[in-house]
C-alpha cells in the first residue's frame, strides 16, 4: 500500500467516518468535520482524486474508491486498536486516549495492526464502544439506539458514546458510567425531556436530554 501524507490520511478517515452516517458526503461536510476552510478541502479533493483514492462529482458527492476505502479502514482500525492498548495496557484514562491514538494511527507498518489485534485478544470495540474493523474490513454491529430513545421503565447497558469530548467523558467518570454500565430509565420529564435514571441500581440521578442522546445503548 502506498504511503500517504498525514493530512491525506486524516481526510480519508473523515470521509469514511462521514460515510457511516450520510449517503452523500459534500465538501462542506468534510470541512465542518475537520474544521478546515472550503478552499483547503477542494484542494485535497483534487489531490485524492488524482491518486485514485476518491471519486467526486456534485450529484453523488465524495465517494471512496476501493483503494481509498482499504486505506481509510486501516487507519480507523489502527486508531481504535491503539485506544484499547492505551487504556488496557498502559493505564491511560478514558478521556486521554483519543488524542494519543490520533498520532499513533499514522505509524506505517504492514503487520502492525494485525499484531496489535492479536496481542489485545481481537477486541471488537474500542473503549468508546466504536466497532473495530477486522483485518478483512468487516465491522461488528454498530449501535444506534440512544438512552433518550427508550421508554421509562426500560433497562439497558451502555454500549458506546456518541460524544467523545473530554468534558463528556470526564462527566461519565464522575457518574461512574462506562461501557457495560447498567442504566434504568425511571422517568422522562415532559418540560425539558431531561431523564431520571438509576445507574447500576444506585440512587436516582437526573441528566439532560443531550446526555441521553450522547449515550448509545444495547
Amino acid at each position: 500500500m502506498h504511503r500517504h501524507t498525514l493530512s491525506e490520511e486524516n481526510y480519508l478517515k473523515a470521509i469514511y467516518r462521514l460515510s457511516q452516517k450520510d449517503k452523500k458526503i459534500t465538501p462542506t461536510a468534510i470541512a465542518a468535520d475537520l474544521h478546515n476552510n472550503a478552499a483547503s478541502v477542494v484542494d485535497m479533493i483534487r489531490k485524492l482524486t488524482d491518486k485514485h483514492l476518491i471519486e467526486y462529482d456534485k450529484k453523488n458527492g465524495v465517494v471512496l474508491t476501493a483503494d481509498g476505502l482499504k486505506h481509510a479502514v486501516l487507519i480507523v482500525r489502527k486508531h481504535r486498536l491503539w485506544e484499547v492498548f492505551l487504556l488496557d495496557k498502559l493505564g491511560y484514562h478514558w478521556d486521554e486516549i483519543h488524542e494519543i491514538a490520533e498520532d499513533l494511527e499514522h505509524i506505517s507498518d504492514a503487520d502492525l495492526a494485525d499484531r496489535l489485534d492479536k496481542f489485545l485478544g481481537f477486541p471488537k470495540y474500542d473503549p468508546h464502544g466504536d466497532p473495530i474493523p477486522q483485518s478483512d474490513g468487516k465491522l461488528p454491529a454498530i449501535y444506534s439506539v440512544t438512552l433518550a430513545d427508550i421508554e421509562p421503565g426500560a433497562k439497558c447497558r451502555v454500549a458506546a458514546v456518541k460524544d467523545t469530548s473530554s468534558a463528556f467523558l470526564q462527566y461519565l467518570v464522575k457518574l461512574n458510567i462506562g461501557i457495560g454500565t447498567q442504566i434504568k430509565l425511571i422517568e422522562k420529564i415532559t418540560f425539558d425531556q431531561s431523564l431520571i435514571i438509576s445507574i447500576n441500581g444506585a440512587e436516582k440521578t437526573t441528566v439532560s436530554q443531550k446526555f441521553g442522546e450522547s449515550l448509545l445503548i444495547s
